[in-house]
C-alpha cells in the first residue's frame, strides 16, 4: 500500500496548482463581483487538457484516472472552488458523451468540449424534484424527427451562459426507467432560461433555471438509449462527488495556509496569536481533520478507479466528510482571523460562502448517509 503521489501525479497536481494561483487567484474576487467566469479562460483550461480529464484517450480526452482528476479540483479549488466546481460539472457531462452517445452525436460535440470552446451544464434538478430525481417531470415526447422537450430545469449552474446542456427528461413511464438523456445545444428552438439566481456563494458560477416549451431536439441527439438516462445520470454521480469533495478540500487548505501566516503575524497581549495553546490546539484540530479528509478522499477515488464494490458507498462516504470538514475548516479560518476575517479583502468569507453549497449538491449529505447506511443494511 503505496499513500505517496507519482511522478506524474504530482506533475498534474503542480500544473493545475501553478495555473490556478497565475490565472485564477488574481480574479476570483472580481469574477464573483460581475457574477460571471470570463468564457475567455475555458479554452486555457482546455490547453491543458483539463476539459475532457476522463475522456478516454480514444476519444480525445486526457483519459486520467478518478483519483488524477481530484488532484486537479482540489488544487484548481485552491485558487478559487467556485471556478472548479464548474469546471467538474463540464467534465461529468463530457464522460457522459464519452461513454454513451453515438458516434456521430459524439464526434459532433465532444471535440469541442474538450477544447472547452463548448462549455457544458448538467440539467437533472427540477423545481420539484432534487433529492427524489427519479420523479423528475421534464418529458420529452417523440417527434417524427425527434423529440419534443417540455418542463423546466432548476439550479443549473451556467444556465444561459454554457453552450449546451445535457438534459434528463422522462421519455416513458413514470419512475428511473422513464428517464433518457438528451444534448440540447444552446439556441434551440424553444429553449429559454430564467433570471439570474441571487445565491449565497459560488457567485462568479451564472445560476439560473432552464426552460423547455416545446423545445425541438434531434433524434440523433439522444444518449446512449432511451430509458437509461437515470443510469447514466448516477453514474456520472460517483465522481461528482469526488469532484466537489476536492473543491473543499483544496480551498480549506488555502484557508488553513492562509490562518497560519496571519496568526503568526497577528499580536494580542504582546505575541503573535499562535503562541496561545488554545488557538495551537484549533490548528492542530483543523491539520488533523484536513489530513484525514485528504486520505479518506484519494481511498473512494481509488475504489471508483478499481471498480470496487463498494465505490458508491465510499464516494458518498467521502463527499459527506470531507465537504462537512471543509466547512468547518474554513469557518473556524474565519474566527481565527477575527473582524478581519469577515472582511473581503481576506478572502475567507468568501469559502464559507462557496463551500456551503458542497454539502447540498451532487446529492444531498443527508442523501449520502442513505446511500451508506443502506450499503451497511444489505451488507449484514
Amino acid at each position: 500500500m503505496d499513500f505517496a503521489l507519482s511522478e506524474e501525479q504530482q506533475a498534474i497536481f503542480d500544473m493545475a496548482h501553478a495555473f490556478g494561483q497565475e490565472n485564477i487567484a488574481p480574479h476570483a474576487r472580481n469574477w464573483e463581483a460581475a457574477g460571471e467566469i470570463p468564457k475567455r479562460l475555458w479554452p486555457q483550461i482546455g490547453e491543458l487538457g483539463f476539459g475532457g480529464l476522463y475522456v478516454s484517450e480514444a476519444h480525445g480526452g486526457a483519459g486520467l484516472t478518478r483519483l488524477d482528476a481530484t488532484l486537479v479540483f482540489e488544487a484548481l479549488s485552491m485558487a478559487c472552488p467556485s471556478v472548479a466546481a464548474f469546471l467538474s460539472i463540464h467534465n461529468m457531462c463530457a464522460r457522459m458523451l464519452d461513454a454513451y452517445a453515438s458516434d456521430d452525436l459524439r464526434n459532433r460535440v465532444l471535440p469541442k468540449a474538450i477544447s472547452m470552446e463548448t462549455l457544458l451544464s448538467y440539467c437533472l434538478t427540477e423545481p420539484g424534484s432534487g433529492s427524489d430525481s427519479a420523479a423528475l417531470k421534464t418529458r420529452a415526447e417523440r417527434t417524427n424527427d425527434g423529440y419534443q422537450l417540455t418542463g423546466t430545469k432548476a439550479f443549473i449552474s451556467g444556465g444561459g451562459y454554457s453552450d449546451a446542456y445535457v438534459v434528463m427528461a422522462r421519455t416513458g413511464p413514470d419512475g428511473p426507467k422513464g428517464v433518457s438523456t438528451l444534448y440540447v445545444p444552446d439556441g434551440a428552438s424553444g429553449l429559454s432560461f430564467g433570471g439570474l439566481e441571487d445565491k449565497m456563494g459560488w457567485r462568479s458560477q451564472p445560476t439560473r433555471q432552464v426552460q423547455f416549451d416545446a423545445c425541438a431536439v434531434p433524434a440523433g441527439n439522444l444518449v446512449g438509449e432511451e430509458g437509461k438516462g437515470f443510469t447514466y445520470a448516477m453514474a456520472g454521480l460517483d465522481g461528482g462527488r469526488l469532484n466537489i469533495a476536492a473543491c473543499s478540500l483544496g480551498a480549506a487548505q488555502t484557508a488553513l495556509t492562509q490562518t497560519l501566516a496571519y496568526m503568526g503575524e497577528r499580536k494580542a497581549f504582546g505575541q503573535p496569536i499562535d503562541q496561545f495553546q488554545a488557538l495551537q490546539f484549533r490548528l492542530a484540530d483543523m491539520e488533523i481533520e484536513l489530513q484525514a479528509a485528504r486520505t479518506f478522499l484519494r481511498q473512494a477515488a481509488w475504489k471508483l478507479d478499481q471498480g470496487a464494490p463498494d465505490a458508491t458507498k465510499f464516494c458518498a462516504m467521502a463527499k459527506a466528510f470531507v465537504t462537512e470538514a471543509g466547512s468547518k475548516i474554513v469557518n473556524q479560518c474565519l474566527q481565527l482571523h477575527g473582524g478581519y476575517g469577515y472582511l473581503a479583502d481576506y478572502g475567507i468569507e468568501k469559502l464559507v460562502r462557496d463551500l456551503r453549497v458542497h454539502e447540498i449538491l451532487e446529492g444531498t449529505n443527508e442523501i449520502m448517509r442513505v446511500i451508506t447506511a443502506r450499503s451497511l443494511l444489505a451488507d449484514k
